[in-house]
């Protein structure tokens, strides 16, 4: 692990349904997280979002505020911040107009996060550090979603994100106030129906315990518990259901945080469906969760050195879903990796940007389910308006273009499809998608005829000495396309030796 003064404050903030929160953190010689500040402000930035299907500005006014203060914290730290909205903000339609604001107003990016990647960095907040071996079930309930991952390890295999939480329940059932027997047979029928919708029915090689992160579970747990020992089993969580269903409001308020009393009803059926429907036996409190995530997911940004297979294995499973041609993305992502390390003098990219050549490298063809005239603008819609757990909304947004241009157009700083993006970024997407061209071209026959290649970066330009398992003529008449396009971009002259074959 880098050494403790390469490693600046890291901050998280979440902005959940029920709460706004801050945690700064700074990771110690061994690589663990050691917290120096938390915040948590109880401002409902999701009332009323699911029943009027937007922030009202009076909501909105709290949050700004909010993060206001919270950016000045992490400007008196020097904090490296992610900041992350989750279903509140995903389902107002003003979301926009919000994430405007608070980038005027506070100086943050707030980065309105999918299910996918919510439930992604739950997982990585909880696991952290947990042996390669292990397996988990993660259940976490907000106010608006509630989150359901599987892993091995760190790394999640199954994320599902669900439209069932516990502010949005209480909306809809009205449950805040007494509830009736026939209130609770509603919520226990809808919530039950809407998981077989959702969730599978116990998925194999499941633990019987799962992990509860979130602070509604805490609550539900820590009630159900006859000797207070952070487990509840899925007997006591029906008792539950049913005593705090029973329990006046004012019972509640006195029993439980008064914003969180509220919402306990909803948030008990919510957890008791959702064991029932797993077949687990019980239900175990962990006091880490998407803040822990966050910024373990900072922490790994800044190892350099760390690969992230999730990403990788992420984009394989969509393109899976597209029909995608298999060999040939995976042999383009290689050759277009061989080419990003190859030529770090060159390009002088950050390493952080790898990861975008990698998925956009895999991506690149999934256009075809559509049709093929046009794929790559098809290539460029699908990524963009996917979820790839592992990739932020403006990350994804610039591994779509380096996929859209992998072909026909160059990626010309005046082209159309350069709108929008910031000088930096135009300049990335250029580079990257140069590279992804030349890949591209070597396996234009989608037959690997490429065993491996060698990369000179010399004075005259840039060699390229391929080592082939059979006839190259169509990658080697197609590649010629892409060199006065290279020289543009990189200033050098691309050249091409056949090793075992003719030489070009």
């Amino acid at each position: 692990m880098p050494s403790r003064a390469l490693h600046p404050v890291l901050a998280a903030i979440d902005v959940g349904t029920n709460a706004v929160r801050l945690e700064l953190a700074r990771p110690d010689a061994d690589g663990a997280l050691e917290t120096l500040h938390q915040e948590r402000d109880p401002i409902r930035p999701g009332e009323g979002v699911f029943a009027t299907g937007a922030m009202p500005e009076e909501t909105a006014e709290r949050l700004l505020s909010t993060l206001r203060r919270y950016a000045a914290l992490c400007r008196r730290h020097k904090a490296q911040v992610r900041a992350v909205a989750t279903s509140a903000l995903r389902e107002a339609r003003n979301s926009n107009d919000i994430v405007r604001r608070v980038r005027e107003e506070a100086g943050l990016n707030l980065e309105v996060v999918s299910g996918k990647e919510e439930a992604r960095l739950i997982c990585l907040g909880v696991l952290h550090r947990k042996p390669p071996g292990t397996r988990s079930l993660l259940v976490d309930i907000g106010g608006g979603s509630t989150e359901v991952a599987t892993a091995v390890g760190e790394k999640p295999d199954n994320l599902w994100s669900l439209n069932l939480g516990a502010v949005r329940l209480t909306e809809v059932f009205d449950a805040s106030r007494t509830v009736t027997p026939k209130q609770l047979r509603l919520m226990r029928s809808f919530v039950y129906e809407s998981l077989r919708k959702m969730l599978p029915e116990r998925p194999p090689h499941l633990p019987r315990v799962a992990l509860g992160s979130s602070g509604t579970i805490n609550a539900v747990v820590s009630f159900a518990s006859s000797e207070n020992s952070g487990n509840a089993t899925v007997r006591q969580l029906t008792s539950t259901v049913d005593t705090l269903a029973e329990m006046s409001p004012e019972r509640r308020r006195k029993r439980f945080d008064p914003k969180r009393a509220d919402i306990i009803v909803a948030g008990a059926v919510i957890l008791e469906a959702v064991a029932r429907h797993l077949g687990i036996e019980s239900v175990s409190v962990v006091n880490r969760g998407l803040r822990d995530g966050i910024l373990v997911d900072l922490l790994y940004r800044q190892d350099a050195e760390r690969e992230d297979p999730s990403l990788a294995d992420a984009a394989i499973v969509m393109g899976q879903r597209f029909f995608f041609d298999e060999k040939h993305a995976r042999q383009v992502s290689r050759l277009s990796l061989t080419l990003f390390d190859s030529l770090a003098a060159l390009h002088q990219l950050p390493l952080s940007v790898r990861p975008y050549l990698e998925v956009a490298a895999l991506l690149h063809d999934i256009g075809h389910a559509v049709s093929y005239e046009r794929h790559h603008k098809h290539t460029y819609y699908l990524i963009r308006n996917a979820d790839i757990p592992g990739l932020a909304d403006r990350e994804r947004e610039l591994v779509a273009r380096i996929a859209r241009y992998h072909r026909r157009s160059p990626p010309d700083l005046s082209h159309s499809g350069m709108d929008g993006l910031t000088p930096t970024e135009a300049r990335t997407v250029r580079k990257l998608a140069t590279l992804l061209r030349v890949a591209n071209s070597l396996d234009l026959s989608h037959h690997q005829p490429i065993k491996d290649f060698k990369v000179t970066n010399g004075r005259e330009g840039v060699s390229l000495h391929l080592h082939t398992r059979q006839p190259v003529d169509l990658e080697l008449w197609n590649v010629e396309h892409e060199v006065l396009n290279f020289r543009r971009v990189f200033g050098k002259r691309l050249s091409f030796h056949v090793h075992q074959g003719a030489a070009r």
